[in-house]
């Protein structure tokens, strides 16, 4: 007897700001499974916003964390899951990565502070966030682009019009046998 090995039906990769939490939630109810965030569940194993996290225990600590959160879900989920901008940075990570669909979410730097803003909480852009953001992006872009199965431009895209793009796709890629209609 086979043993069915549960996957993610894909995985979105990006910077912040790339949409990831927003396309993947209406990616997962377009597609009736499940949205999983890493960050999310990284931030409920350490009982703390992520932030703090970095304040506290150091971004090496958060690496650890991020890794693990990861690992689980890429083992569990089935649904659609969404990682962290910097959760490609690990080798073992990337190493996961490439037995999955993998799309990731294209976004230019003016596009992605109007998204994630100024003045933001995000523990790697606190000092001269535009620039620490186009650093983060230009550092991270080879990586994103080496893992993605599939990639998308997201400047200047409705989220409703881009997931319909990507369920189309997938669809390509992942031919079901048509459902019994009765």
């Amino acid at each position: 007897m086979n043993s069915v090995r549960r996957a993610p039906v894909a995985v979105l990769i990006g910077p912040p700001g790339s949409g990831k939490s927003t396309v993947g939630s209406l990616l997962a109810e377009r597609l009736g499974v499940p949205f999983r965030d890493t960050d999310t569940d990284v931030e409920g194993t350490a009982g703390k916003p992520i932030g703090d996290i970095f304040v506290e225990d150091g971004e090496a600590h958060f690496r650890e964390l991020e890794a693990a959160a990861v690992r689980t879900a890429l083992d569990d989920h089935d649904g659609i899951l969404s990682v962290g901008g910097g959760a490609i940075l690990n080798p073992a990570t990337q190493a996961l990565l490439a037995t999955h669909t993998v799309i990731y979410l294209q976004v230019a730097l003016d596009q992605a502070v109007k998204r994630v803003g100024l003045a933001s909480a995000r523990p790697l852009l606190v000092l001269n966030p535009r620039s620490q953001l186009r650093k983060l992006m230009e550092e991270r872009r080879p990586l994103y682009e080496q893992l993605a199965t599939l990639t998308f431009p997201t400047d200047d895209r409705d989220p409703e019009d881009l997931t319909a793009e990507i369920v189309t796709t997938l669809a390509t890629l992942n031919p079901e046998p048509p459902m019994n209609q009765e």
